[in-house]
């Protein structure tokens, strides 16, 4: 009977030390649970932080959309409307600006990212906009007629071979444009080089963009980043247009404090641009621009700059110089598609720059493939495995010690070298590819990464 008793009691405070523990360990995780932020959105499982919010606004947005198509033929009050929704749009933000700035990492100046606002959709833009990009024929008329023709039929059928895991977004939506300075802030990217066309003018498959500059630089500001111009090679470029088009750019933006200004060795702040495909045009023609003595000089004037050449051939390095640019990058993903974007070149190339007071801009890129618009072009496709061709081009990048590092691209789709999120999506007989087995995040996150090591051997570079 002592025997028994005995055991009972035994039993009886062993469940109760069990559920005490069990209260403990419920205790301890409702505490967690309160302690998380609201908006821990970046690292979460397909952005589900993001979402609601989209959802939330569509209503609203759809409204000022409204009036804002009927302004179309009036530049001026496009330009409020688009202001006015960004605005209204920023009070109704979900965080304050000091939450934000402890979510996220430091913005590094030092990392520029490409980025692309001439995607459209029907909500927006009244019909899909580069989404529904054509699928280029080869230029030999026998290997064309091997590969489909015709274009792609959105928002199922994309001209990219990811999926973006805002669907085919328009690039004037204001909770795309936020969605996307918090996913390059997180990054800790600091610097936006945005593809730019002259007001009325776009590339062959877009439409203007302009009006969209004061909202990019808006929200750029908000998130602290910094907004430079990747000067597109529209219709006409030469010395007199570039003149009148830089000056343009810096009247209109130049004040603006997200507008970006690099401090040079000497110690002057200078905005600084990336001119695309420079070498098309001669060494004499940007000479007039460029050069002290040139007919059209821009040197020494209100509107001085950083001018940024394109390298692709080897003997564009001297054409570079003689033109009187300040410095070259190489812009393309695919390493061993030029001689600019080959990364063993790059050392040889940062020598060369040294030697003669030129910046030297390698770009690093996540991968390549274009062949939802180029079927024919599987020779240059690059695969990501898994983020280890990114972390081979920054570890290259690296070891030249450049000043700034261009990154190719947040959101170039067509290319397949976007490090904005991507989701799994299978339709019809498309099945697009993604990301796994990491998260929508991990380039985002791979490029934070790169920042902070970055950062770490510039301090040691400069003891």
């Amino acid at each position: 009977i002592l025997n028994y008793d005995i055991m009972a009691r035994f039993r009886r405070r062993t469940c109760i030390i069990l559920l005490l523990f069990i209260l403990f360990i419920c205790s301890i995780m409702m505490a967690l649970k309160t302690l998380r932020p609201d908006r821990a959105g970046f690292g979460d499982p397909f952005g589900l932080g993001l979402l609601p919010e989209l959802q939330q606004r569509t209503v609203l947005l759809d409204s000022q959309q409204n009036s804002l198509n009927r302004a179309q033929g009036d530049t001026v009050t496009r330009v409020s409307n688009l202001r006015s929704i960004a605005v209204n749009t920023m009070k109704a933000s979900m965080s304050p600006v000091k939450k934000l700035e402890e979510e996220l990492s430091s913005p590094n100046y030092n990392f520029h990212i490409f980025y692309y606002t001439w995607y459209g959709n029907p909500q927006f833009d009244g019909k899909y906009i580069h989404w529904n990009h054509p699928l280029l024929p080869h230029w030999d008329p026998k290997i064309a007629n091997n590969y489909p023709k015709g274009r792609h039929n959105p928002p199922e059928d994309i001209g990219a071979n990811f999926y973006p895991e805002l669907g085919s977004y328009s690039s004037k939506d204001p909770t795309v444009i936020e969605a996307h300075m918090k996913q390059m802030r997180s990054a800790s990217t600091g610097v936006i080089v945005l593809s730019w066309y002259p007001p009325g003018m776009a590339d062959e498959n877009g439409e203007p963009t302009d009006d969209l500059v004061p909202v990019v630089l808006d929200y750029a500001q908000k998130y602290n980043l910094k907004v430079t111009f990747h000067i597109e090679p529209y219709k006409d470029r030469d010395d007199r247009s570039m003149y009148h088009n830089v000056k343009y750019i810096i009247d209109k933006y130049g004040s603006h404090p997200a507008f970006y200004r690099h401090k040079t060795s000497t110690g002057r702040l200078l905005p600084m641009f990336y001119v695309y495909d420079s070498y098309v045009t001669i060494p004499e023609i940007w000479a007039n621009l460029l050069t002290v003595s040139g007919s059209q000089s821009i040197r020494n004037t209100p509107y001085d700059a950083l001018f940024i050449a394109l390298l692709v051939e080897e003997r564009h390095k001297h054409d570079i110089h003689r033109s009187g640019f300040d410095g070259m990058y190489t812009y393309f993903a695919t390493n061993g598609f030029s001689y600019g974007s080959s990364h063993h070149n790059w050392a040889g190339l940062k020598a060369f720059c040294d030697s003669n007071n030129l910046m030297f801009i390698p770009s690093v890129g996540p991968g390549y493939i274009d062949t939802s618009i180029r079927p024919w072009n599987n020779h240059n496709t690059r695969n990501r495995v898994n983020g280890k061709y990114y972390e081979t081009a920054f570890s290259a990048a690296l070891l030249v010690r450049p000043e700034i590092i261009s990154i190719t691209s947040f959101n170039e789709w067509h290319e397949g070298t976007q490090i904005e999120k991507a989701v799994p999506k299978r339709t019809g007989q498309v099945v697009y590819l993604d990301y796994k087995p990491h998260k929508p995040n991990v380039y985002l996150e791979l490029t934070q990464k790169w920042s902070e090591k970055y950062r770490k051997e510039q301090e040691q570079w400069l003891m």
